[in-house]
C-alpha cells in the first residue's frame, strides 16, 4: 500500500490582500426573488407544489450559494 506524504506549508502573510468588501445587491435581490417564489408555489397549492419548491430550495441552499458571489 501506498504512503501518502502531506508538506505542511504556513500561510504566507505578505500575500494577505485587504480587499474591501461590499455586497452585490443583485445576489441579494436574487435571493429574495427565489424565496419569494417558494413563497408563493407553498401559499397556492403546497401539495401540487411540492417538488417545485423542493428544486427552488436545493438551487438556493447549493448551487445559487456555491456559484455567486457577492463580491461580484
Amino acid at each position: 500500500m501506498a504512503k501518502v506524504f502531506t508538506i505542511p506549508v504556513p500561510p504566507d502573510v505578505s500575500r494577505k490582500k485587504n480587499r474591501v468588501r461590499t455586497p452585490d445587491p443583485r445576489y441579494v435581490d436574487g435571493q429574495r426573488l427565489l424565496v419569494e417564489a417558494m413563497k408563493y408555489l407553498a401559499q397556492t397549492d403546497p401539495i401540487a407544489n411540492r417538488h417545485a419548491i423542493a428544486l427552488l430550495s436545493e438551487h438556493v441552499r447549493t448551487r445559487f450559494r456555491m456559484t455567486d458571489s457577492p463580491l461580484g
